[in-house]
């Protein structure tokens, strides 16, 4: 009598329990590289989208430079990044910043553009100069938009992060890559539900955090 193949289920709470350590590492390792990837893209995406507001050719040099690195398959761009950045970490970093800088600029851009003329009148009215102007009165006025371009950001990159198994630092979608080349289900779709987890989290936090920031929106609404 032939012995029957050993259950392969999709989900299976043993698996999770024997790989607790190498989950615990892989959601780390995912939630850091998305976080420092926003925290920089943010960093270098206003200072760009402020210098390009009021200047469309800047802004026409900005968005296009963005928009073709965001167009280079992820897979091509880290093998052009690797010969110079080395395996590992930093050629994944890199690469995830590039991709979230399209979004985070043209979200800031649209978000600057989108104050209202009369409020700014108004500033100007009350002696408000540049540098107050653009902290006290048009960044607070596109939160709405950063905040729109921070949710979608972080979400593509939460699914971006799995690639960088090409290089070697892929978080969760180092367990994707294990459990393909083992046929292990459990291992595939634990990380697949993992992965959305932590976009579905960071999405929500990221959405309170905003309603926090701008509750004058709430306001509106309920007006």
């Amino acid at each position: 009598m032939t012995a029957s193949p050993p259950a392969n289920p999709w989900l299976s709470w043993r698996y999770v329990e024997s790989n607790w350590g190498d989950l615990t590492v892989a959601v780390e390792q995912h939630v850091s590289l998305t976080a420092q990837t926003i925290a920089i893209a943010t960093l270098i995406a206003l200072p760009l989208a402020v210098l390009a507001h009021g200047r469309p050719r800047v802004a026409a040099l900005v968005l296009g430079v963005s928009g073709v690195l965001y167009t280079i398959p992820a897979l091509a761009l880290f093998a052009i990044l690797a010969p110079f950045t080395g395996i590992g970490r930093t050629t994944v970093l890199i690469g995830l910043v590039a991709y979230a800088l399209l979004v985070l600029v043209r979200n800031v851009l649209v978000g600057l553009e989108g104050v209202d003329p009369e409020v700014r009148d108004a500033a100007r009215g009350l002696g408000y100069g540049p540098v107050r102007m653009l902290l006290t009165v048009e960044l607070p006025n596109a939160l709405p938009a950063i905040v729109v371009g921070l949710r979608l950001a972080t979400v593509s990159t939460v699914a971006l992060v799995t690639i960088g198994i090409v290089v070697g630092f892929g978080g969760l979608g180092q367990l994707m890559f294990r459990g393909f080349n083992s046929s292990y289900r459990a291992e595939i779709m634990t990380a697949t539900l993992l992965t959305v987890a932590i976009a579905v989290v960071a999405d929500v936090l990221i959405l309170l955090a905003g309603r926090l920031a701008t509750p004058w929106t709430r306001s509106v609404r309920a007006g």
